[in-house]
């Protein structure tokens, strides 16, 4: 039992009570919540296991908050296909979590505790972010719009079938901004500040920047691909950092 993954379950629990009481969840809320925290915790206990470690780094703390936001708005999203939900609530908490994902990697900079372990956690609750945000989005943009926030678990999914996919990526800066405007067109889609047909506009091109950047790795592996008789090297996954 590693004290990080339980302190964000606790962490987890208790935003959704704060959040149950200010704007109410209902049981489809407080059953993706649960559902949410529970499977978070398990995943980090595990990872942390594999990864030798046994207590958070301080830039690992910031990512637990922030993927306790991300647990919320999965509540809220959820409660949403059940009733209404107040938006403004939604998309504050959204806005939390994406500024703190710009401070997470400056702690674990000027603290040198940048890990592995680290990139992938900050990389998974950006991920699933995007993922919830788009199933908010869908109902009312169109379910085209789910293949944004689908687009990196079908890329993980093909990688077991597909092994060159694993292999090493470069670095490249365009990766994390594709993966942030991802993140404020949709937040903005779910604000519905914008007209109809702008926010559609605005969701197919931040789906055409994503499509982009994928089919741009997954050029450069192929071109690169090893043998059959040679096994692949295995992606660390903190170079492609969301995107």
């Amino acid at each position: 039992m590693r004290p990080g993954p339980v302190i964000g379950l606790l962490l987890q629990f208790a935003m959704l009570a704060l959040l149950s009481a200010a704007v109410g969840l209902g049981r489809a809320g407080w059953a993706a919540g649960t559902a949410y925290a529970l499977g978070s915790w398990m995943l980090l206990t595990r990872a942390m296991h594999t990864a030798g470690l046994v207590a958070f780094g301080p830039a690992d703390l910031v990512t637990q908050t922030r993927a306790a936001l991300v647990g919320c708005v999965t509540a809220l999203t959820a409660a949403s296909f059940a009733g209404d939900v107040p938006v403004p609530a939604l998309v504050g908490i959204t806005v939390v979590a994406l500024v703190l994902d710009a401070v997470d990697g400056r702690v674990a900079r000027r603290t040198a505790t940048a890990s592995a372990f680290g990139a992938r956690f900050d990389m998974e609750v950006d991920a699933f972010l995007i993922l919830v945000l788009s199933c908010y989005v869908a109902p009312s943009a169109g379910l085209w719009v789910l293949a944004i926030g689908a687009m990196r678990y079908v890329y993980v999914v093909a990688t077991w079938v597909l092994p060159w996919l694993r292999g090493q990526l470069f670095p490249r800066y365009w990766r994390k901004v594709v993966a942030a405007i991802q993140g404020i067109v949709l937040v903005t889609a779910a604000a519905d500040v914008l007209p109809r047909p702008v926010a559609v506009v605005a969701l197919a091109g931040a789906l055409a920047l994503l499509t982009e950047s994928f089919g741009r790795d997954v050029v450069y592996l192929w071109r690169r691909r090893l043998p059959a008789s040679h096994p692949a090297p295995v992606e660390t996954y903190s170079e492609r950092v969301r995107a």
